[in-house]
C-alpha cells in the first residue's frame, strides 16, 4: 500500500487542556472534508451517463454497447466498495479519499481523449474501481468524530452530498456544452468535471481532517465521556491494530459478525426495492400507465428529491427520541413502502401513481441511510471500513442485480405482476432482516450495560479494599 496513505499519529499532540475546545470545530472540519469530497466523486461518476448520447453517435454504438459500458462500471463499483472500504481501515481517510478522487479525475481526462470502444470499456472499469475509495473514508470519519447519539443527523447531512453531487452534474454539463459546443462533447462531458474534481480533491487535503488519531487528538470515548456508555461497541484502541492486515480486520470484525450480516442483508433487499422501482419507473409509467414524458419526468424527480427532508427527519428522530436505535424507523418506512407499492401497481390515476412514486422515493432512502448508520455502530471504529465494504458489496452486487436484471427477466417472462411480487417480497425480507438487526442492537446494548455494571462493581471493590488497608 502506498505509504503516504497509511494512518499515522498526528505530528503534534493537542494539549489536554485544549482538546474539548478544539474538538467541536475539528469535527465540523472533518465532516466538511468528506461532504465536499463525496460531491466530487459524483461529478466524475454520474457524468458518464449524460455523455452516452454523444458517445453513441461518435462511435456508432448500439444501446447494447452502452448498456455493457454502464454495467461494467456498476459491477466494478460494487466490488470496489467492498475491497476499497476495507483497505481504508488502515489509512488516513482524508488522504485516501483525495487520492481516489485524483485517480478518478485522471481517468476522466483520459476519457476525454479516447477514440475507441475498448478504451472506454477499460477506463470505465478503472473508474468504477477507484470510485470505491470514496464511501469508506466518509463513514470512518463520521464514526471517529461523532458520538452515537449524533450520527443519525450527521449521517443525514452527509447523505445530502449524494443529491447535491448528482444534481450538479446536469447543470455543469449544460454550462460546459454552452461554452465549448457539442463538437467538443468530450471536453464538456469529461474534462470539465475532471478539473472540478481535482479542485475538490485539493480542498479535501487542505480543508478536511483525518481521524482524531491522525490529528493528535485522543479517541472519541476519551473526549466525550458519555460515549463510553452510549456506544454499542467500544475499544481501547484509537486506530487499527498494527499487527492486523486489512483482510484480517475484514474477516474478524465484518465477515464473522452476525450484526454486520443482518444489516448487509437488510440493505441488499432495500436496494432491490430502490433499483427495482427507479430503474423501471420510466418504462412502466410510459408503457403501462400511459404517462406522457413530462408526467413521467415529474414522477422521477419527485422520487429522487423527496428523500432529502425524509432522511433529515429520520436522522433527528432516531438521535433525539429513540436513543440511537435506527431500525424501528427503517421498518416503519418499509411498511409505508409496501402500501405505496400496492397503489403504484394497481392505480391508473395520475395523481395517485405520482404520489405513490414520491412516497416510495421519500421512504426508501431512509432505511438505506439508516443502514449505513447502523453499520458504523456494530463494529469498533477501526473496522468501520470493512463493515461498510461488506454491506456495499451485498447492496450493489446482490440487491442491485435483483432489482435490475432479475426483475427485467421476470417481467419479460411473466409480465409486470411478477416484477411487483418481487418488489413486495424484497420489502418483506428487508423488514425481517431489519427486525433481526434491531434485536442484535438490543443485544449489544444489554452486553454493554452488563460490562459497565461489572466495571463499576470492580472499581467499587478496589476503593473498598484501598480503604480497608488505610
Amino acid at each position: 500500500m502506498l505509504g503516504f496513505l497509511l494512518s499515522k499519529p498526528g505530528a503534534k499532540t493537542v494539549p489536554e487542556g485544549e482538546v474539548e475546545s478544539r474538538y467541536y470545530a475539528m469535527r465540523m472540519q472533518a465532516l466538511f472534508g468528506v461532504f465536499i469530497g463525496y460531491v466530487g466523486y459524483y461529478l466524475v461518476r454520474s457524468n458518464f451517463t449524460l455523455s452516452t448520447p454523444y458517445l453513441m453517435k461518435a462511435l456508432q454504438l448500439t444501446k447494447t454497447d452502452i448498456g455493457l459500458l454502464s454495467s461494467a462500471m456498476l459491477i466494478t463499483y460494487g466490488i470496489s466498495k467492498g475491497l476499497m472500504s476495507s483497505l481504508a481501515d488502515k489509512c488516513n481517510p482524508k488522504y485516501y479519499m483525495a487520492f481516489g478522487l485524483l485517480l478518478s479525475s485522471i481517468v476522466n481526462f483520459m476519457l476525454g481523449f479516447s477514440t475507441a470502444y475498448w478504451m472506454f470499456v477499460a477506463l470505465v472499469v478503472v473508474n468504477g474501481l477507484v470510485q470505491g475509495m470514496g464511501v469508506g473514508p466518509s463513514f470512518i470519519t463520521i464514526a471517529n468524530w461523532f458520538p452515537r447519539m449524533q450520527r443519525g443527523r450527521t449521517g443525514a447531512i452527509w447523505n445530502i452530498s449524494h443529491n447535491i453531487g448528482g444534481g450538479l452534474v446536469a447543470p455543469i454539463a449544460t454550462g460546459a456544452f454552452a461554452m465549448f459546443g457539442a463538437e467538443h462533447w468530450q471536453i464538456a462531458s469529461y474534462t470539465v468535471p475532471a478539473v472540478l474534481a481535482l479542485i475538490i480533491a485539493a480542498i479535501v487535503v487542505f480543508g478536511g481532517l483525518g481521524t482524531p488519531y491522525n490529528e493528535g487528538m485522543p479517541p472519541l470515548e476519551k473526549i466525550l465521556k458519555d460515549e463510553q456508555k452510549n456506544a454499542l461497541v467500544s475499544t481501547k484502541a484509537d486506530h487499527a491494530p498494527d499487527n492486523m492486515t486489512p483482510f484480517q480486520i475484514f474477516v474478524q470484525y465484518a465477515l464473522k459478525s452476525k450484526h454486520v450480516w443482518y444489516v448487509s442483508m437488510f440493505d441488499a433487499f432495500v436496494y432491490l426495492v430502490r433499483f427495482g422501482v427507479i430503474t423501471w419507473l420510466p418504462i412502466y409509467l410510459l408503457q403501462v400507465k400511459g404517462f406522457t414524458k413530462g408526467q413521467m419526468g415529474m414522477a422521477f424527480a419527485i422520487f429522487e428529491w423527496a428523500a432529502i427532508p425524509a432522511t433529515l427527519v429520520a436522522g433527528v428522530l432516531t438521535d433525539k427520541y429513540l436513543k440511537g436505535r435506527r431500525m424501528p424507523v427503517a421498518i416503519g418506512c418499509l411498511m409505508v413502502i409496501l402500501g405505496a407499492l400496492f397503489f403504484y401497481w394497481s392505480s391508473n390515476d395520475l395523481i395517485v401513481v405520482t404520489a405513490a412514486a414520491g412516497a416510495i422515493g421519500a421512504f426508501i432512502y431512509v432505511p438505506q441511510f439508516l443502514a449505513s448508520v447502523v453499520t458504523m455502530e456494530v463494529v469498533p471504529s477501526f473496522a468501520v471500513g470493512s463493515a461498510v465494504g461488506l454491506r456495499g458489496f451485498m447492496s450493489y452486487i446482490v440487491g442491485t442485480t435483483m432489482g435490475t436484471a432479475l426483475i427485467g427477466k421476470l417481467v419479460d417472462l411473466y409480465g409486470w405482476s411478477a416484477g411487483f411480487y418481487t418488489l413486495l417480497t424484497g420489502a418483506v425480507l428487508a423488514i425481517v432482516f431489519g427486525v433481526l438487526s434491531h434485536l442484535g442492537s438490543l443485544e449489544l446494548e444489554a452486553k454493554k450495560q452488563a460490562d459497565l455494571a461489572k466495571a463499576d462493581t470492580l472499581d467499587a471493590g478496589d476503593v473498598a479494599t484501598a480503604g480497608a488497608r488505610a
